[in-house]
């Protein structure tokens, strides 16, 4: 009996979380590194000449203008963002294996999309899996690049992830530009 209660404070003490490791910031604000949270959490786009950058890195929230939502669940990473903020560009990291991201543009009304990833990672295997259209239809898969006609209007989904037909590193950041 005694041996529990020995046991009770140092099971408190293993439990408790330290709020300094919530959050790992990349030195170029690109990308990101967050632990997984409940909910969700609001990112914002900055402003630069033609194009919105919208990017989860606290450096820019400093710039901030039009919200997107961010939420992670189960290696899955789902920004919504709204079409009328095209086009820009979103700087996200893949820091486990398998992860994925899907980009939800609702209100989506032009005929055509046009999409490319970049990344500065060496061997970094990753390419747009899927697309989701208004009509709940899917295509895919496709490279680096996308670019597709969209018929109707609505929430335009874009699915990445790795590709199962190619070798090479699944975790590193990238970029997502979107027209």
């Amino acid at each position: 009996m005694k041996k529990s209660l020995l046991l009770i404070p140092l099971i408190m003490m293993a439990c408790k979380k330290d709020p300094n490791n919530l959050e790992t910031v990349n030195k170029d604000s690109m990308a990101v590194a967050e632990q997984p949270a409940p909910g969700s959490q609001m990112d914002s786009a900055a402003v630069r000449e033609k194009d919105s950058i919208i990017n989860n890195a606290p450096v820019t929230k400093e710039v901030l203008r039009q919200g997107v939502m961010r939420t992670e669940k189960n290696g899955q990473i789902i920004r919504t963002a709204d079409a009328s903020q095209l086009p820009f560009t979103l700087g996200e990291e893949f820091t486990k294996e398998g992860q994925e991201l899907i980009l939800k543009l609702t209100h989506y009304e032009k005929p055509e999309i046009k999409a490319k990833i970049s990344t500065n990672e060496k061997d970094f295997n990753i390419r747009f899996n899927q697309i989701k259209l208004p009509n709940g239809d899917y295509d895919g898969p496709f490279g680096r690049e996308i670019s597709h006609e969209i018929s109707g209007k609505g929430e335009v989904w874009l699915i990445i992830g790795k590709s199962n037909m190619a070798s090479g590193n699944t975790k590193g950041s990238f970029t997502v530009s979107v027209e």
